[in-house]
């Protein structure tokens, strides 16, 4: 199966932003949403913020491929992509 992609989590300044973007690469991303990180340090707003943007992944792919992602999976990013503070 081609790359279906994945969902990336960046801190961008005083946001994390969350994006729908291929495995390897941040190049093409499509910006999903955004939270300033004040609202997420409350894990379970954290949590609350990235099943949302998970779910709009989901919807992505399944429109692509016919089937939802399991999440129960999880991807790490790229090792040049991860900050280790979102």
């Amino acid at each position: 199966m081609s790359d279906i992609g994945r969902l990336a989590l960046r801190v961008e300044g005083d946001l994390w932003v969350a994006y729908y973007a291929l495995t390897d690469t941040m190049e093409h991303a499509v910006f999903l949403g955004s939270i300033r990180m004040q609202f997420v340090q409350d894990k379970a707003r954290k949590a609350v913020f990235m099943m949302l943007m998970q779910e709009a992944v989901a919807d992505i792919i399944e429109q692509k491929t016919g089937s939802r992602p399991d999440w129960r999976k999880p991807h790490r990013a790229p090792e040049h992509e991860r900050g280790g503070n979102a």
